[in-house]
């Protein structure tokens, strides 16, 4: 599992990195944007290799989510239109660290500004500053149960 994760963080570095430094003929322009919307695991939600949408956000998912941003998968905020925007770089940190400020605003409901740069049809976010964080809002493990399964922990 390590390796895995560890193979998924250097795959996320190297793309952000591409991303990032690359010269590429025409150069996306940034959009200064306030995107309010959920923290997710990207992974999991574009894949769908957890279940579908609904399942892999909010409570029902953020043990899992937790543990696909601590192995380097990219976050992204999932806007209430449905946009999803994939976050380069979180106000403070460094793009390609560990970064805990990732781990305490996952699953939570935000509002970021920052740059929005779009390129192939998938929206970036660099965010500049979290104006406000509510929390998990979307409270759906009643509804779920906590996704992966495999996530509860067992009684002794």
């Amino acid at each position: 599992m390590n390796h895995i994760l560890k193979m998924s963080g250097t795959i996320a570095s190297t793309a952000l990195s591409l991303f990032m430094f690359a010269a590429p003929a025409s150069a996306a322009t940034a959009e200064t944007v306030e995107i309010r919307g959920e923290v997710i695991d990207t992974w999991c939600y574009l894949s769908g290799v957890m279940g579908g949408p609904d399942s892999v956000t909010g409570s029902a998912h953020h043990t899992c989510a937790l543990w696909c941003a601590a192995g380097g998968i990219p976050i992204g905020v999932l806007a209430q239109d449905g946009t999803i925007y994939m976050v380069l770089k979180l106000e403070g940190e460094d793009p390609l660290a560990q970064s805990d400020s990732i781990m305490k605003i996952q699953s939570d409901v935000i509002t970021a500004r920052g740059q929005h740069y779009m390129r192939d049809g998938v929206n970036y976010l660099v965010v500049e500053k979290v104006v406000t964080n509510e929390g998990i809002t979307n409270v759906n493990h009643n509804d779920f149960g906590v996704v992966p399964g495999f996530a509860i922990p067992k009684k002794k």
